[in-house]
């Protein structure tokens, strides 16, 4: 599964991953990239917004993983903003395979460490478009289409 979607705006951007949230399950793996502004944290805070997080969710840059559980949110999340992660070893640290048994992840610059370390992502890529906004890429399994498919 393979496609791109015209994002005018941040208003845009959250509402698109407010429609992920209704299909996003424990053991999921979302991979957000794209340089800085370009709309990864929007997209993470609409998902959140649409699983029950009241109040605006914080950029995990400078904690790396920020945590979400019920009742706050219908299903336990971490956004994780792995800038600042040097090396793949780092991760065994942040406990985000482990997380994976019982909680969805949203991982802000995934690059940091091989794609191989993730199992089945659904891959989205935030770029500005030549006349402003942003075009969101996606990239995913089969499974991933069957669940879900932005427009």
């Amino acid at each position: 599964m393979t496609g791109a979607v015209f994002l005018p705006d941040a208003a845009a951007t959250e509402a698109l991953g407010r429609s992920l949230a209704p299909v996003l399950r424990a053991g999921d793996v979302v991979l957000l990239s794209g340089g800085l502004g370009m709309g990864k944290t929007s997209f993470a805070r609409g998902v959140l917004s649409a699983l029950g997080l009241e109040g605006e969710a914080p950029s995990p840059t400078f904690a790396i993983v920020q945590p979400y559980a019920p009742p706050e949110t219908r299903l336990p999340v971490l956004h994780a903003d792995l800038y600042r992660i040097e090396d793949a070893g780092e991760l065994e640290e942040l406990g985000l395979a482990d997380a994976l048994y019982d909680s969805a992840l949203l991982v802000e610059w995934p690059e940091q460490v091989p794609r191989s370390y993730w199992r089945d992502p659904l891959c989205l890529t935030f770029a500005a478009a030549p006349a402003g906004g942003r075009c969101l890429t996606w990239d995913g399994s089969a499974a991933w289409e069957r669940r879900w498919r932005p427009t």
